[in-house]
């Protein structure tokens, strides 16, 4: 470990012990800090998880106060957390897909940096940061991260500075990165975030203070910056989830909303019939018929073949993937073959054309479907508890909207659209910052649901 990491975790250790909700908000700030990695006693460690495990030990250390018997008598009086029992449900199911590689080190670390870190930071969120205000400071926290890595992606769309890939860096087909090495991951980050900050500037009581008006300001800023950054970075995945979810959102926001999206939706589909290109354009984006999506396809009938047997029920196991679809790999497609006749005859005896449209296929992580991943890494029964969990936060969201006309709700309905509508060609969960942002987006969520338990109460 290097000096200015130990400086900076010795810093955030006093930071947690006197103002353990400030570290909680550093975590939210910090999260592209998993890039910072180093090892404790042979046992790798990203400086995120190190914030996360620092934090909670100080929370739970205060909390019971080191009288563990008294803390486990007081369970029954505590209100339960939201989504609990398919937290628990996941959390056993990647136990379970831990086992089945019998713990080894790259499971072990999956199992810790995606699944117990991230649910810790859930129940740091919502002990530490209750609460109207506690959300305000998350979303807050939330936004300005976003700020920061949007500004920076589009630092690199007009310098090329730090995109240390030679064809992403290119002026002609620069992909900016920002922090993260490869274009896709800002659209991953960044599009969810922006529509939970939707909801929050939808939600801003009107005023004449400089504090409202700082926060609009702030806000669009951010969503403009980040949007930038996504087109920037060509993430088409999140481009077309942020549209899909942006029509929603506006849909339901009122009357004027549904005018404004059902006009613009009506305009779409009649650009779409009447102007060729766009109509070509955008039967291949959605059929998967170009290069990205023939390779998606590629890779969901490889996966498909290594979820037989145990594995149709168990999964492969955690950081398996690439192990098991290895024997069903194929190293390359065929791209673009419709574009000449009898295409198998042709190519058979030519080897020119055969290199022309052979395109290599490396074997990814994931298999870049949210349900191919979940299936894969924690088999059937995570899966399930993840499709539950999922299901009930969209329902939940849409119903606090509805009897509370609360505009965060409708934003993180709308957030939770972005990660499931991208996640149906990416990989929107298994990574460190977006397995946490994730459990955030949830503890947004949870928070709200509690709160509306408390005015039932008192109502009682």
């Amino acid at each position: 470990m290097t000096t200015g990491l130990i400086i900076s975790l010795i810093l955030f250790t006093f930071i947690a012990f006197f103002r353990l909700d400030k570290a909680v908000l550093l975590i939210i700030l910090l999260l592209p800090s998993y890039l910072l990695r180093f090892h404790i006693l042979s046992i790798p460690f990203t400086f995120l998880e190190a914030m996360i495990l620092i934090s909670f030990i100080f929370w739970f250390l205060k909390t019971t106060k080191l009288k563990i018997n008294n803390w486990l008598k007081t369970r029954k009086e505590r209100t339960p957390y939201p989504f609990a029992k398919e937290i628990i449900i996941i959390l056993i199911a990647a136990f379970i897909s831990s086992l089945i590689t019998v713990f080894n080190p790259a499971s072990l670390g999956i199992l810790k940096a995606y699944f117990f870190e991230p649910i810790m930071l859930y129940i740091l969120l919502l002990n530490t940061l209750p609460g109207k205000s506690g959300r305000d400071k998350i979303i807050n926290t939330l936004a300005l991260s976003a700020l920061i890595t949007a500004l920076f992606a589009i630092l690199q769309k007009y310098t090329g500075l730090f995109i240390f890939n030679e064809f992403w860096q290119a002026t002609e087909t620069r992909r900016v990165v920002s922090w993260f090495g490869y274009p896709n991951a800002v659209g991953l980050f960044l599009a969810p975030i922006v529509m939970l900050i939707a909801g929050q500037l939808a939600s801003l009581k009107k005023t004449k203070n400089k504090k409202y008006y700082f926060s609009i300001i702030f806000f669009s800023l951010t969503i403009i910056s980040s949007l930038l950054a996504i087109y920037f970075a060509r993430s088409e995945g999140a481009l077309i989830a942020l549209l899909a979810s942006a029509f929603i959102f506006i849909f339901f926001s009122g009357r004027a909303g549904k005018i404004i999206s059902s006009t613009s939706f009506i305009l779409l589909v009649f650009a779409i019939l009447f102007i060729p290109q766009l109509k070509t354009l955008t039967i291949n984006k959605l059929t998967l018929q170009d290069l990205s999506g023939e390779i998606r396809k590629q890779q969901w009938r490889e996966t498909m073949m290594t979820l037989t047997g145990k594995s149709f029920i168990l999964g492969n196991g955690l950081s398996n993937y690439q192990t098991t679809v290895a024997p069903f790999h194929q190293e390359g497609i065929f791209f673009n073959r419709d574009k000449i006749e009898n295409f198998h005859s042709v190519l058979y005896g030519n080897a020119e054309l055969r290199a022309k449209y052979w395109q290599p296929v490396e074997i990814y992580i994931y298999p870049h479907n949210i349900v191919l991943n979940f299936w894969s890494e924690l088999g059937l029964l995570g899966l399930l508890g993840f499709l539950i969990l999922i299901i009930k936060f969209l329902i939940k969201s849409f119903l606090l909207f509805i009897k509370n006309n609360n505009f965060l709700a409708l934003g993180l309905f709308s957030s939770m659209l972005v990660i499931i509508i991208h996640g149906l060609v990416d990989v929107p969960y298994f990574k460190n910052d977006l397995a946490a942002l994730f459990f955030i987006i949830l503890s947004l969520l949870a928070s709200l649901i509690l709160d509306q338990k408390k005015i039932k109460t008192t109502k009682i």
